[in-house]
């Protein structure tokens, strides 16, 4: 954790690392907005910046309501400006509860040792995909007209990232946002706000589990949730105003973050003790 005497019991930090905490969720915030991902900046910085006492739970708690608030936000903005369709919209949202919820339920069966090394394939895959389509997700061009074709489609997306959402995590919305481009033919802004509120949902469903439990830093995570909205707000009006161009570009810097992170939990698994 970051060194400094603590504020108190009930936001249990020290100074420097709130404000080192408040920066990490406005930037969390900002990037989650725009194309997911934030939970790669925000849960490591939690991780970094809380005592090591507190319990893990507790840790995943506070994130959650943070990120909550965030994309919350975004959802917001981008519901002003961007139509959605309900026909693809709900049952996506209604996959990804369900998908979360018996992934989480059954993360405790998995060994992540395996579930990381073919995540980072996966991850792999999809960003060289991207890059050897570089006009991919840039129109908005939506593919399969009839109703049960994209109820079907749509449905399948949910399930499966929010499987993964639930058993695993990392690069969630970065996951919705690429099958919504490259299964159903829609722009990288649209997927975003598709992927945002879809994400709200596994983010709720989560969030329920640790609010009844009690395992929530309440007023570490309401402060870091005012930042993450904010960082939200900033980001879901760049990429509204910008467009799928600009959400590309951050797509493809999420992904290689992402490649990082999972290479190196990969080598740590793997590397004799």
């Amino acid at each position: 954790m970051l060194d400094g005497p603590l504020l108190a019991d009930w936001l249990p930090v020290s100074i420097s690392a709130l404000v080192f905490l408040i920066v990490a969720a406005g930037v969390a915030g900002w990037v989650d907005a725009v194309v997911g991902g934030g939970g790669l900046i925000q849960l490591p910085a939690l991780v970094i910046g809380v005592p090591k006492d507190v319990a893990t739970p507790f840790i995943l708690g506070t994130n959650k309501l943070s990120s909550f608030a965030g994309t919350l936000s975004a959802s917001w903005v981008y519901l002003r400006r961007i139509q959605v369709q309900l026909v693809l919209l709900v049952p996506l949202v209604a996959g990804a509860f369900a998908g979360s919820a018996v992934g989480a339920a059954l993360s405790r069966y998995v060994p992540r040792e395996l579930l990381t090394p073919i995540v980072l394939v996966a991850v792999v895959a999809v960003a060289i995909y991207t890059l050897l389509k570089p006009k991919m997700g840039l129109h908005h061009e939506p593919r399969h007209d009839g109703r049960a074709a994209i109820i079907w489609r749509s449905s399948v997306i949910g399930v499966g990232v929010g499987f993964y959402d639930g058993i695993l995590g990392p690069g969630t919305g970065s996951f919705f946002v690429i099958l919504l481009v490259a299964v159903l033919g829609y722009g990288f802004l649209q997927a975003s706000v598709n992927a945002k509120i879809a994400n709200l949902t596994t983010n709720l469903a989560a969030l329920l589990v640790y609010g009844v439990h009690g395992e929530i830093l309440l007023l570490l995570a309401l402060v870091m949730a005012t930042a993450n909205m904010t960082g939200g707000f900033i980001g879901a009006r760049m990429a509204t105003k910008n467009g799928s161009g600009f959400v590309r570009i951050v797509f493809l810097v999420v992904l290689s973050i992402l490649v990082v992170k999972l290479a190196w939990d990969t080598v740590v698994q793997f590397s004799p003790a």
